[in-house]
């Protein structure tokens, strides 16, 4: 490939910041020889992709604009996409480009509010745990399609008396000597009775997949209380994982933004294979005119609940607030266009969420078609459509090994881009306190980070696992996240100053307009801060203790999870009082003084600070260290 070079600024007067193709010595044209930086451009951009681009694309999209009004759906999808995730997009990847910092030493920009850099490594750390048990789970299904007949197509040994393959007719109403009566269904079809449309009911009867995910898969017991035993299969899946993730990132990002070359890239292939496989089946009409409507429910727009599923999957699926994109974008050179990095980046992933719709709903309303049931009743989210729903229209294909491997392969390539970049951020944390060691002792911190996480993850892979997988996901992937979403961008932009930032983002991408930021201005001020308030007070009033399926947790567990969250957000109020502490003065001027930069915040290297920071000390230079609380706090 020719050198496809982005127009830029000169870095440090050396050279153009970024080109799409490897550069012979990546270490050594490093800009910051110290941190590093990405190799070339497509590194970063794949890498960002890849974080964005996860599991709740393929789970969780499709079902909502199933269940929203179909190709309805997409108009406050759209809106919540320019109103709430691309501003926070933006706004991260800017603020970790223009530091050189993680996320929680980039708060040097405002002390007071540092404690959110914290809870937003404490929530990915909680999250890493589970996540990659998810990635176990698919690792597993991988396995199991090495199989000429699919586990999970038939109701073998490891089957019950509930088990089957087709609906089982209990009784109904029907017409018997001129009289309506209601009888079992023996009686109708030994007289050779017709059922009364409306009327039938049915045995309680679960599908193989079903009782395969529950009884051979998980092994699941009766609730948290029931922990049971380590599922050993799962917990060598769980092994694997962690390893390829350590293997990955064993150099950082130069090893990691290599394998996102086929880990980001790959799954597109197998969504287009997927897509063309099902499309030429019977019934895939019915089920993509399930997911995007014959004729779209407009009327669905009035309803608040469309517009909150619109806006939380927007914020949710771009990753933002949860530190990788400040991590990732910390390793770009200085004129880099984040600008153009973000809008691309956001476009991609909510075009991938429309794409895979596609693909799944098509094979899904194959398996209506089959199974002689109405696309709805074939139609899940989350778990239940990855190993359960998919899975079973998938064994009813020719070929089926074939394409639930292609279907789980694709789910660990989702799933690993993830978490390459989730570990990225809490190894870019540690860099941040002392990167000379860092630097020298990479592959054994790597190695030691995966290794814990693959302890601290055995839980979820106990009998009991998926109960625990499901709590965490519950309290820890919402309420902190929100709250650290609010507060960064009201300290940015009430706080630090949205003038100031504009001028920071303009140091590095060049002066634009007033009207350029217009739009930027009015969603960071006013627009955005707002719909997360709205989403935020939203989860409170609509929370519900957690179930998973018909299990209700135990008091205690329900416990447990309210004490992550609060684990999770303390720090921000903790930190708060420990930096008002350390200052000087009094109550009010120590405030004030705290609600300020930090005397070595601004750019990382001297060249690119120019006047507005030329006053700054070295930003390697640590602040009065914290020793009361953890050494990432200075």
């Amino acid at each position: 490939m020719g050198m496809l070079s982005l127009p830029g600024f000169l870095s440090c007067g050396k050279k153009k910041d970024f080109s799409f193709t490897n550069e012979k010595d990546a270490r050594g044209s490093d800009e910051n020889s110290e941190r590093g930086n990405w190799s070339n451009k497509g590194d970063y951009l794949l890498s960002l992709v890849g974080y964005a681009v996860g599991l709740g694309n393929v789970w969780r999209f499709p079902y909502l604009t199933y269940q929203n009004g179909g190709g309805a759906f997409l108009i406050p999808y759209t809106l919540m996409l320019a109103l709430a995730g691309l501003p926070l997009f933006f706004m991260e990847c800017s603020l970790g480009q223009f530091g050189s910092l993680g996320p929680v030493s980039i708060w040097r920009i405002l002390p007071l509010f540092q404690g959110v850099g914290v809870t937003m490594v404490i929530i990915s750390t909680f999250v890493t745990i589970y996540y990659n048990v998810i990635i176990a789970y698919a690792l597993y299904y991988l396995f199991a399609s090495f199989q000429k007949v699919l586990p999970w197509s038939d109701c073998f040994s490891w089957a019950d008396e509930f088990c089957s393959k087709t609906r089982i007719v209990n009784d109904c109403n029907a017409t018997f000597n001129g009289e309506i009566i209601h009888a079992n269904y023996s009686f109708v079809a030994g007289n050779n009775l017709t059922c009364i449309n409306g009327t039938i009911s049915y045995k309680p009867v679960q599908f193989p997949s079903e009782q395969y995910w529950n009884k051979v898969t998980l092994q699941r017991s009766s609730g948290l209380d029931e922990t049971g035993r380590i599922v050993w299969y799962l917990a060598l899946c769980l092994l694997l994982s962690w390893m390829i993730v350590g293997a990955a990132l064993f150099k950082g990002i130069k090893s990691s933004g290599k394998v996102v070359y086929f880990t980001a890239l790959f799954p597109y292939v197998i969504l287009l294979i997927l897509l063309v496989r099902g499309a030429t089946l019977e019934g895939a009409l019915d089920g993509i005119e399930y997911y995007i409507g014959r004729q779209s429910n407009i009327t669905k727009l009035m309803e608040a609940e469309v517009w909150k599923d619109a806006a939380t999957q927007i914020f949710y699926s771009l990753s933002v607030a949860w530190g990788g994109l400040v991590a990732l974008s910390s390793y770009n050179k200085f004129h880099n266009n984040c600008y153009s990095d973000a809008i691309l980046v956001c476009v991609t992933n909510c075009a991938t969420s429309v794409f895979a719709g596609f693909a799944i709903f098509s094979i899904l309303g194959h398996m209506a078609f089959v199974s002689q049931r109405p696309v709805s009743e074939v139609v899940d989210s989350g778990f239940d459509l990855a190993f359960v729903a998919y899975p079973e229209a998938l064994s009813k294909l020719p070929v089926s090994p074939l394409w639930s491997f292609l279907f789980f392969f694709m789910l660990v390539l989702l799933g690993l881009d993830s978490q390459f970049a989730t570990i990225e951020t809490l190894t870019t944390t540690i860099q941040d306190i002392n990167p000379g060691v860092m630097k020298k002792l990479r592959i054994p911190v790597t190695l030691g980070v995966c290794t814990v996480f693959f302890l601290l993850g055995l839980i979820c892979v106990t009998q009991a696992g998926i109960y625990w997988v499901n709590l965490i996901d519950h309290f820890c992937a919402g309420w902190g996240i929100l709250i650290a979403a609010v507060l960064e961008i009201v300290g940015i932009v009430y706080i630090y100053g949205g003038k100031r930032f504009i001028e920071d983002i303009e140091m590095m991408i060049g002066k634009k307009s007033p009207l350029f930021w217009l739009w930027w201005k009015m969603c960071w001020f006013f627009i955005t801060p707002v719909l997360l308030m709205a989403i935020l007070i939203w989860s409170f009033i609509t929370f519900s203790n957690p179930t998973y399926g018909s299990v209700v947790y135990p008091t205690w567990g329900s416990a447990v999870g309210w004490c992550m969250i609060i684990f999770c957000v303390i720090w921000i109020p903790i930190v708060a009082i420990i930096k008002i502490f350390k200052a000087e003065g009094s109550l009010v001027q120590r405030i004030v003084s705290c609600c300020q930069p930090a005397e070595n915040w601004g750019p990382y290297l001297e060249c690119h600070r120019g006047e507005r920071y030329s006053h700054v000390v070295d930003p390697k230079k640590k602040e009065h260290e914290i020793p009361t609380v953890t050494a990432i706090i200075y």
